[in-house]
């Protein structure tokens, strides 16, 4: 138990470090997205009121501002504008993503979709997303415009993708990846460009950064999806199960399908193609990850992604910045929340 506790204590310093590094600009981050979802429609200021009382890590706000300091921006507040503007991109995504899914709760909280419906929480999302593109167009920055808006494109795409998927225990594993590439990681990669991009730096540290970020994306989203089906670190306070149940093809389902025997993947492909799924059904899909090793053959890929992000980073000198960046790689494959 002492041991767990310390390594978790471990883990979760490397996002504190990160958090603590850039502590001033992000209560004005928070601040810069509290004024940009002031709305005069009642039911809009209700809705994201509500919002900004189940705020997550901020992970993708931290990164434009960790990688801002990285690259040595040190003058005016676009860091500030355009970390509150990837934020908020992040939140219409889960908006729309809620919907999509009929989730009904998220990071302990009842969804906006549950609450108030999916017209509402996809019309508030779109919201969000229109007061982005105002951010980026004040942000005044050709580049900056071009890299957000293709994002917010690629996103979508991948949500499509995904739904075309749906259901399909036996996707390969280049579609799952073309999926997280572009929901997950490129958000991610967009957070980490833009520090180089206001810091005015060459082309090599963009694309360094860019590189950063993608693969840490990836990380983050393998670990995620392999949370839900690791029970060992229901410790942690991690529930798990969600994706099961909403009936999502994550990486674990994918290679528990490519290593089960016939019989078990008729198993698979049965629950999968039902609507709802039961919680004995889930124990069952557990005992198969824990007889297959499933949960250890994710995180080995995900090592390949987190040794391409920390390599990205060698072209930039040592410092407190870049020794945080690259210790966060380690965090996203391990972290429990």
């Amino acid at each position: 138990m002492g041991i767990v506790v310390q390594l978790k204590n471990q883990i979760n310093d490397s996002y504190s470090d990160l958090k603590n590094s850039v502590e001033n600009k992000l209560v004005l981050v928070e601040e810069k997205i509290k004024s940009k979802l002031s709305s005069k429609v009642n039911l809009v200021e209700e809705m994201t009121k509500y919002h900004l009382n189940t705020k997550g890590k901020r992970l993708r706000a931290l990164l434009t501002l960790g990688s801002a300091n990285l690259c040595g921006y040190s003058k005016g507040v676009r860091d500030i504008n355009l970390a509150a503007c990837i934020e908020l991109i992040h939140a219409a995504t889960l908006m729309h993503d809620d919907v999509i899914d009929n989730g009904e709760i998220r990071r302990g909280k009842k969804t906006l979709n549950f609450i108030w419906g999916n017209q509402s929480s996809i019309l508030v999302g779109d919201y969000l997303l229109s007061r982005c593109f105002e951010m980026m167009v004040d942000d005044g920055s050709l580049e900056v415009l071009k890299l957000l808006s293709s994002t917010s494109a690629e996103i979508s795409q991948g949500e499509v993708l995904q739904l075309q998927h749906r259901g399909e225990v036996d996707m390969l594993e280049e579609t799952y990846f073309k999926i997280i590439s572009a929901k997950t990681a490129s958000l991610f990669s967009a957070a980490t460009k833009v520090g180089a991009i206001l810091a005015d730096r060459e082309n090599k540290m963009k694309e360094a950064l860019e590189f950063y970020g993608k693969n840490l994306g990836l990380t983050f989203q393998i670990a995620d999806d392999s949370l839900d089906y690791n029970s060992e670190l229901k410790i942690f306070g991690k529930e798990i199960g969600n994706d099961f149940y909403e009936g999502k093809i994550t990486l674990p389902i994918i290679l528990l399908y490519q290593k089960a025997k016939f019989d078990e993947k008729k198993i698979l492909k049965d629950l999968f193609e039902k609507k709802e799924r039961s919680e004995n059904e889930f124990k069952k899909v557990l005992l198969m990850i824990r007889k297959y090793n499933i949960i250890s053959q994710c995180y080995k890929k995900a090592d390949y992604f987190i040794n391409l992000a920390c390599n990205s980073l060698s072209i930039f000198a040592e410092s407190k910045e870049k020794n945080i960046l690259q210790n966060l790689t380690s965090f996203s494959l391990q972290r429990n929340f």
